[in-house]
C-alpha cells in the first residue's frame, strides 16, 4: 500500500466526472487499499478517486462503523433531510453546512464485483452523499448553505 497525494481545490481533475470501473482487478484493489490508508493517515472519513488524481468511480468511507469500499457507487434513493458541518480533505480547513438527504441507498460493487446495497444514514448519508458528488466534479462548497468560523468548528472532521 502507499500513501497518495491528495489533490486540492483548483486542480481540475476535481471538477471532472469520473468514469464506471469496467473490470476489479489487482489494480483498483491497490487504489483502494491506497485510498483507505490515506484518508486515514489524514484523519479522514471519506475520499473518492478524483482526490486522487484517479478518474474512476470509487470510494472509501468510514465513519467509525469500519472501511467501506465502493465502487461504481450510485444513489438509488434519498428521504428526509440534514443540513450539517462538513469539510473535504481536498478543502483543507474550510467547512461549511450543506443540506443533504437524511438517509440514502447506495448500490455499488464490493471488490470481488457483487452488487451490494447500503443503506447510509445520519453521518454515513452525508459521507456518501459527498463522495458520490465528488466522482460527479462536484465539492461541497458547491453546496454550502453557510461557511463556518473556527469557533463552530468542535469535533468536525474532514470528509
Amino acid at each position: 500500500m502507499a500513501i497518495r497525494y491528495i489533490r486540492k481545490i483548483g486542480d481540475p481533475v476535481l471538477r471532472k466526472k469520473a468514469k464506471p470501473v469496467t473490470e476489479i482487478n489487482s489494480h483498483i484493489i491497490t487504489i483502494l487499499e491506497d485510498m483507505a490508508e490515506t484518508m486515514y493517515l489524514n484523519d479522514g472519513v471519506g475520499l473518492a478517486a478524483n482526490q486522487v488524481g484517479i478518474l474512476r468511480r470509487l470510494v472509501v468511507i468510514d465513519v467509525g462503523e469500519g472501511l467501506l469500499e465502493l465502487i461504481n457507487p450510485e444513489i438509488v434513493y434519498e428521504e428526509g433531510e440534514q443540513i450539517g458541518p462538513e469539510g473535504c480533505l481536498s478543502i483543507p480547513g474550510v467547512f461549511g453546512e450543506v443540506k443533504r438527504p437524511q438517509k440514502v441507498k447506495v448500490r455499488y460493487l464490493d471488490r470481488e464485483g457483487n452488487v451490494k446495497e447500503i443503506v447510509g444514514e445520519d453521518l454515513l448519508a452525508r459521507a456518501l452523499c459527498h463522495e458520490i458528488d465528488h466522482l460527479e466534479g462536484v465539492l461541497f462548497v458547491d453546496k454550502v448553505i453557510r461557511f463556518l468560523d473556527k469557533e463552530e468548528l468542535e469535533g468536525v472532521k474532514e470528509v
